[in-house]
C-alpha cells in the first residue's frame, strides 16, 4: 500500500449560497444543499487514489462513506460498530464565510481504537487526520513507524486543546511532514504575525507545509524554504480543499517529485476540488491532471514521464 490515512470521517451536510449566517433565533433559507461524505482521512485518500496511488483508510465510517471509498478504489478498515452512530457535520456557507456544527458520534471512541491497531500499519506512508486527545499515546506509534521506514504526516486541524498538552511539541518533532493552514500556523506557534510563525516553523526538525489559500503554499525546513503560487479558480465551495491539497502533495512526494512539484500539485488538487460542492465531487482525476499520473514500475509507484 502506498498511502494509509487514519482519522475522522463525517457525513457532511452542506448548506450553500446562504445570504448570511443566521443570528440567534433566526432561520435562513437556501435552495442549494449537498449531502456527502467528508473528513480528512476520506478526502485525502480519495484525492490520492484518483491520481493512481494505492490507498487504504482506517476510520469509523457510515455506510455511505464505506461505499464511496470502495467505489473510488480505496481499501477500508471500518472501526465503527453496528450500534454506533457515525459522525455528522453541518456546514453553513455564504460567499465569504462558513460555520460548522458537528455531532462527534463514534469519533469519541476512535482514537483509542486507532492506537490499538497501529502496530498493524503496513504502508509506505501513514497520514493522520484528527486532533489527538492524548499526544503521549501517539509518540511511540510514530517512533515505531519511523524505525520501520514508514513515512508519517499529520493534519491536526484547528484544535486549541493541543496547546495545553505537554507532549504536543514532542509529537510535532516526531513527524516527517506537518500540514497547517495559515490560522493553524499562527495558533500552534503562539505567534500573532505570519512572518514570525513561518520563522518558528522553519526551525522544526521535519518538513512543515503551510497552506495559504490565495497566496499558495510554503515548504519550510532546515534545508529548504520555498513557495508555490496558488492556482486561480472561482470556487463553488471550499469544503475539504485543505485535505485535497494534502492528497496532491503526498501523491507527488510518494512518486519521487521535487519539493516544488509537491507544492504545485497540492495547490492544483486543492483548487480543483472547489469546483463542486462538498469535499469529493470536484477532486481531479488523471484526466484532469495527466502529468500527475502514477504508474507501477518494478513494484514501486512512480510518476509518468
Amino acid at each position: 500500500m502506498d498511502l494509509l490515512t487514519l482519522g475522522e470521517a463525517f457525513e457532511d451536510l452542506v448548506f450553500l449560497d446562504l445570504p448570511r449566517l443566521p443570528d440567534p433565533g433566526e432561520e435562513v433559507r437556501t435552495s442549494r444543499f449537498v449531502r456527502t461524505v467528508g473528513g480528512g482521512a476520506v478526502i485525502t485518500a480519495i484525492a490520492s487514489a484518483r491520481l493512481g496511488l494505492s490507498c487504504e483508510t482506517w476510520s469509523a465510517l457510515g455506510d455511505a462513506a464505506v461505499a464511496r471509498l470502495r467505489a473510488e478504489g480505496v481499501a477500508v478498515r471500518n472501526l465503527r460498530r453496528r450500534d454506533e452512530d457515525h459522525a455528522i457535520s453541518a456546514a453553513l456557507s455564504t460567499a465569504e464565510n462558513r460555520s460548522f456544527v458537528t455531532y462527534d458520534g463514534v469519533n469519541d471512541q476512535l482514537e483509542g481504537r486507532l492506537v490499538a491497531r497501529a502496530t498493524r500499519i503496513r504502508a509506505r506512508h501513514a497520514h493522520f487526520a484528527l486532533g489527538p486527545r492524548q499526544c503521549r499515546l501517539w509518540i511511540p506509534v510514530l517512533e515505531r513507524l519511523k524505525q520501520s521506514g514508514i513515512g508519517t504526516s499529520w493534519d491536526f486541524g484547528w484544535n486549541e486543546h493541543l496547546l495545553d498538552d505537554p507532549d504536543f511539541a514532542r509529537l510535532l518533532d516526531t513527524l516527517d511532514v506537518l500540514f497547517l493552514n495559515e490560522q493553524e500556523a499562527l495558533l500552534y506557534s503562539g505567534r500573532r504575525r505570519l512572518a514570525a510563525a513561518l520563522s518558528h516553523w522553519r526551525r522544526s526538525p521535519g518538513i512543515v507545509v503551510v497552506k495559504l489559500g490565495a497566496s499558495g503554499s510554503r515548504w519550510l525546513s532546515a534545508a529548504r524554504d520555498l513557495d508555490a503560487p496558488a492556482v486561480p479558480i472561482q470556487p463553488v465551495d471550499t469544503t475539504g480543499a485543505g485535505d485535497a491539497f494534502n492528497g496532491g502533495f503526498l501523491t507527488a512526494r510518494l512518486t519521487g517529485r521535487s519539493p516544488g512539484a509537491c507544492l504545485r500539485l497540492g495547490n492544483r488538487v486543492g483548487a480543483l476540488s472547489t469546483r463542486r460542492a462538498g469535499g469529493l465531487d470536484g477532486l481531479p482525476t488523471t484526466t484532469d491532471l495527466p502529468d500527475a499520473r502514477a504508474r507501477r514500475r518494478g513494484g514501486r509507484t512512480r510518476t509518468s514521464p
